[in-house]
């Protein structure tokens, strides 16, 4: 999945990008309000996370531009504003979550999985394709009795395939949700990254999940 960080104390945001880019996601980060705007004019995400007292535009407006532009995508508010009044005016602003800090990157990691599920349409961490099942939260894969062991870019890529599960998703699509701007790899990577899956996911398998759909892209079905 990939993330927007929004937040104006650096060493915070060094921080949370390395622990969530360890996880597995693909993140991008910025300073300030008016940079998030602006990225988010044209970039889509699978949430993102804005601190509320940034300088240039706040959280507040961040968020005002992203729902004037017709984005539903979720928004987690982080911020050290912890009154009452200040959570429920994050949430009526259009927030879909609000998180005080300090905090626990656990329970950021649970809530941002929160969302995912709820954009995505999942009542459950648990993804299944057939005998194929994916836990984000405890980041494991198996299918049937087998156990499955995944790079973190590996484990996005079948997440993102499994929360489209019967999608055909386009080689950039998967690009720009597994991949952050400073990627500077190769042009095929995406290819490489499903012969990878093939491999673990579908070799020796009767069914084959990881499909492709000629001169479209990619899709995980049964």
């Amino acid at each position: 999945m990939r993330l927007l960080l929004a937040e104006d104390e650096r060493d915070l945001n060094d921080i949370i990008v390395k622990k969530l880019t360890s996880e597995g996601y693909s993140v991008d980060s910025c300073y300030d309000g008016e940079e998030a705007i602006h990225i988010l004019s044209y970039t889509d995400y699978d949430a993102v996370i804005l601190d509320i007292m940034m300088p240039k535009a706040d959280g507040y407006a961040v968020l005002r531009s992203l729902r004037n532009a017709g984005k539903t995508v979720p928004v987690l508010f982080l911020t050290a504003r912890d009154a009452i009044a200040d959570r429920v005016q994050g949430l009526d602003a259009g927030a879909n979550d609000y998180l005080v800090k300090p905090f626990s990157f656990e329970e950021l990691s649970a809530r941002i999985r929160a969302l995912t599920r709820t954009s995505y349409g999942q009542a459950t961490n648990l993804l299944t394709v057939a005998d194929l099942v994916l836990d984000p939260a405890a980041h494991s894969v198996r299918r049937g009795a087998r156990q499955i062991a995944l790079s973190a870019k590996e484990f996005a890529l079948l997440e993102y395939l499994m929360y489209n599960k019967g999608r055909v998703l386009s080689r950039e699509q998967i690009e720009n949700h597994i991949w952050n701007f400073n990627y500077e790899g190769g042009t095929n990577v995406v290819d490489v990254y499903i012969r990878y899956l093939r491999r673990k996911v579908d070799d020796g398998e009767d069914v084959k999940l990881i499909q492709t759909v000629r001169g479209r892209g990619y899709r995980i079905s049964e």
